[in-house]
């Protein structure tokens, strides 16, 4: 749509995943990624898919035009896994081309000078291939370009640096690398934004709270400490020309809110910009803390608890544990409408888990939660349960844990490994069979996170903790002290094409058979359900109104097994 005269474009896009889009400074298109079509495409109905996503295309899309005239800028048929993202500069010269394999946090990176092309991007028209030269061409860590000076460039990265670093080379002597800020202690740094001409502001996190600083671009050091309310930072808007920033700021009772910070001024200020307002909610209600408990190996895990002001620590709350542990993903807070009512209309106490294998502290957490390392993840999330009876937040008939994609494998297998510790267990889109897992759509990319049974060392540390492969009577397991499985909501949708419904679909047959018609008499007297979205996929991009009535089903479900009552 244009923008000045609210103008729709014709133009449709097919067979785009896993991109971004960067236009080039002329406004006459913009590159971004694609798979081929499938042999059947016209045919398909999109995201029911379940084949391999391979051989993925860069291409350039001139705007008002056919895709089939769009250009293949690159493509690398001999590495089909491989996949590509590119982003031009902030000066417009460099197109910079990133290249994935997996989802572990390493990347090649490749240029080229756009301004070198004499006929422009059109004179590539008929499949010649852009010419990019190599800057990174192994696997060996992350870079992320944060800013150039024509030919001197600014990178994120964690090369032999776990919790990240900024760093700089120059593109005429790029084996010469130097630290401009080296890696924090125990902070991990999060992001860098170049502004106000030669400034940045850099996000650290924190024991999982965001911290935010202005540096100079060009010697790294500190010039201002940004003040910032215990929480999350979701967005740094702002050109590298701007002495005026955009800063997206949330947390468990703060909805929302876009800070204007002004460069310019002796010390920055941060003044509200906006803030979105949610009609009945008093903050002044609720109570958040970050507590710390052990794990089984003794590892001191985060987990942030919110509740009503002071309530009685009894063991008579329901309450919901939420967990992800994976793919250096950090849960970080933030505001959710529905969990607050469960809070205050329910009595729940909601809690964070921020257990190893998220990027809470950095690439080691990441890598002790991941490969052989993965029963860590269910350790810490068991134990996080544990400590929240323990305390006497609640008790097990009244807790209530959830997860989604991998947060739902989490969930898969700590009912599989503890029956007796939760009341409920809510599953989104959970990777549950691990040993096919890698056969379908993007699958194969996790294997770096997992591990893959096609290799035989691997096939045992997964085949150990899948929850497909796992379920078990647990009245046959412990005789001596009977118990059955919580009542289970499994949750996924026809058209995922990230985590195929296949996986979430056989464990609700498996589990159902083996607790329950596959006996006469069976103990497992609490329900075993799923819950199947139409015409929706992995969850990005929902319409409000299935969110709603997703929330509704899972959480009533929830509030009925716990025995949770609505007051107001």
């Amino acid at each position: 749509m244009h923008v000045e005269n609210k103008r729709v474009e014709a133009d449709t896009l097919s067979w785009v995943k896993f991109s971004g889009i960067s236009w080039t400074h002329d406004s006459k298109g913009f590159f971004y990624s694609r798979y081929p079509a499938p042999k059947d495409g016209e045919n398909l109905d999109a995201g029911t898919e379940t084949s391999s996503n391979l051989y993925h295309e860069l291409c350039y899309h001139f705007l008002g035009t056919d895709q089939s005239e769009d250009i293949l800028c690159w493509r690398d048929p001999e590495n089909p896994k491989y996949m590509f993202g590119a982003s031009v500069t902030d000066d417009g010269k460099y197109l910079l081309l990133y290249i994935d394999e997996s989802c572990d946090p390493v990347n090649k990176v490749y240029y080229c000078d756009m301004s070198a092309f004499p006929q422009g991007l059109e004179g590539f028209k008929g499949n010649h291939l852009l010419p990019f030269i190599k800057l990174i061409d192994e696997f060996d860590a992350q870079y992320q370009a944060i800013a150039n000076d024509e030919t001197l460039f600014t990178f994120l990265t964690n090369k032999d640096a776990p919790k990240y670093k900024l760093v700089r080379v120059d593109l005429k002597e790029p084996s010469i690398w130097t630290d401009v800020v080296p890696e924090a202690a125990k902070d991990v740094l999060e992001s860098a934004c170049a502004v106000n001409g030669d400034q940045m502001i850099v996000s650290y996190l924190s024991d999982v709270k965001y911290v935010l600083q202005v540096r100079d671009l060009k010697t790294g050091s500190l010039v201002h400490q940004l003040p910032i309310d215990i929480g999350s930072v979701n967005g740094i808007s702002a050109r590298r020309k701007d002495s005026t920033v955009f800063i997206g700021f949330t947390s468990f009772l703060t909805p929302g809110i876009i800070y204007q910070c002004n460069l310019d001024a002796e010390v920055p200020d941060m003044k509200i910009f906006r803030e979105i307002s949610v009609a009945g909610f008093d903050r002044t209600e609720f109570h958040v803390e970050q507590a710390f408990f052990p794990s089984k190996d003794g590892t001191k895990i985060p987990m942030f608890i919110v509740a009503k002001k002071n309530i009685k620590l009894d063991g008579s709350h329901p309450c919901l544990l939420y967990g992800y542990g994976g793919f250096n993903i950090s849960l970080t807070p933030s505001f959710s409408v529905s969990r607050i009512i469960l809070t205050r209309h329910l009595g729940v106490v909601y809690c964070i888990a921020n257990i190893r294998g998220g990027g809470e502290y950095g690439e080691e957490w990441h890598k002790a939660g991941s490969l052989a390392k993965k029963q860590n993840c269910f350790d810490d999330f068991i134990s996080a349960a544990e400590y929240l009876i323990s305390t006497g937040y609640t008790q097990p008939s009244k807790l209530c844990i959830e997860g989604g994609s991998n947060g739902g494998l989490l969930i898969g297998a700590s009912i599989n490994q503890r029956p007796d510790l939760f009341g409920c267990a809510l599953a989104h889109v959970g990777v549950m069979d691990m040993l096919r897992f890698h056969k379908f759509t993007i699958g194969h990319a996790w294997t770096s996170d997992y591990g893959c049974s096609d290799k035989e060392e691997e096939f045992h540390w997964l085949i150990k903790y899948s929850p497909l492969h796992n379920v078990q009577r647990p009245w046959e397991q412990h005789p001596d002290q009977p118990c059955q499985y919580p009542s289970t909501m499994l949750l996924t949708a026809d058209h995922d094409d990230r985590v195929v419904p296949l996986h979430s679909l056989k464990l609700l047959a498996t589990m159902q058979y083996v607790l329950c018609t596959s006996l006469e008499n069976s103990p497992q007297a609490n329900p075993i359900i799923g819950r199947i979205e139409c015409k929706a996929g992995h969850g990005a991009g929902r319409p409000t109104q299935k969110m709603i009535d997703e929330a509704a089903d899972r959480y009533s479900f929830m509030a009925k097994v716990l025995d949770a009552t609505w007051n107001e």
